[in-house]
């Protein structure tokens, strides 16, 4: 059975909060990018797919998790953020 969007936001999410670096939290953002990519979603789902975790990462308050969780939260946002640039600027070619 495959994912709905809403489960595999949520597993990277958890992927991203129990990752043991930062290098691998890029890793898992990278091939969850590459995943939707493969299966051709609309760009419009894709940005979507972004704001929401771009949405719950920021939720997350730092007094609530440990330093690695919060290494993890701040790279993972500025992942996202980098990414939502570049589709930003992609669709304004």
């Amino acid at each position: 059975m495959s994912l709905s969007i809403t489960e595999y936001r949520e597993k990277l999410i958890a992927k991203i909060m129990l990752a043991s670096s930062q290098d691998e939290v890029k890793r898992y953002i990278d091939t969850a990018m590459k995943s939707l990519e493969q299966h051709n979603l609309n760009g419009h789902i894709v940005s979507r797919f972004i704001e929401k975790i771009l949405d719950e990462l920021e939720s997350f308050s730092p007094m609530n998790k440990e330093a690695q969780q919060w290494s993890n939260i701040k790279m993972g946002r500025i992942c996202f953020n980098q990414i939502k640039r570049k589709l930003d600027l992609a669709s304004q070619l």
